[in-house]
């Protein structure tokens, strides 16, 4: 196990380990423990009761957060046709087809989100070997795959999220920055619980929120009472 630094052992002493602290107390101790120079990004990871070995279980989507996460999201949307000014109207930062596809497949990767219309994914397809690993490739699940263009920059420019259960059952979301208000950050986690419990599948046996914790980028993990949410 890599050795912490001072700052963040100090930050630990903070933190009883052993407890779950309701949701407001556990934004101001991530906040006590924040001791970085930049604006650290604040983050919740669950650990889940399902099996993402089976099919139904492979808890995958996409939410608006209520006060966004405090990043603009770089967008890039391949489109054609009338969809084109739609997009640019909509405030993408990069609009077109086979120019950035090019572009992507010599190393190009200046955004944070793609979007394409349904009659691009042919072609952008064949960037799966590149975008797949990233996790940048756009999903009908996430709503990246869509003729409503307007909507899907819209939801992104707002704060839209990604969740998805990774091999171990784990889920990470970002949910806003240190320099948020408290209650912004509370906010953002209930509704992200919310939107987690409310996919549950309904195979999934025993607990399901298992265990919730919130940290900065560079602080401990905080566990967080969700209770009141199962």
């Amino acid at each position: 196990m890599a050795k912490r630094g001072k700052k963040y052992q100090e930050a630990t002493k903070l933190i009883d380990r052993s407890k779950s602290y309701e949701i407001t107390e556990a934004v101001q101790l991530a906040k006590d423990a924040a001791k970085a120079k930049f604006d650290e990004t604040v983050e919740v990871a669950f650990r889940l009761g399902v099996d993402p070995k089976k099919a139904d279980q492979q808890i995958r989507g996409a939410m608006v957060l209520p006060h966004g996460t405090g990043k603009t999201q770089r967008v890039l949307v391949f489109a054609k046709g009338d969809k084109v000014k739609e997009a640019e109207a909509a405030g993408a930062d990069y609009v077109g087809d086979a120019e950035y596809i090019n572009k992507i497949n010599q190393g190009w990767f200046e955004f944070d989100v793609i979007v394409a219309t349904p009659d691009m994914m042919a072609e952008v397809g064949k960037l799966g070997r590149v975008l797949g690993p990233k996790g940048l490739m756009p999903n009908p699940k996430t709503g990246t795959v869509t003729f409503d263009v307007e909507k899907a920059v819209n939801e992104i420019k707002a704060g839209k999220v990604e969740y998805r259960v990774d091999k171990s059952s784990n889920i990470h979301v970002t949910i806003g920055k240190i320099s948020f208000d408290n209650e912004k950050l509370a906010d953002n986690f209930k509704a992200l619980v919310e939107q987690i419990v409310k996919v549950k599948p309904q195979s999934a046996k025993g607990t399901y929120l298992k265990n919730v914790s919130i940290s900065s980028t560079m602080g401990p993990g905080i566990r967080v009472d969700v209770s009141d949410f199962r």
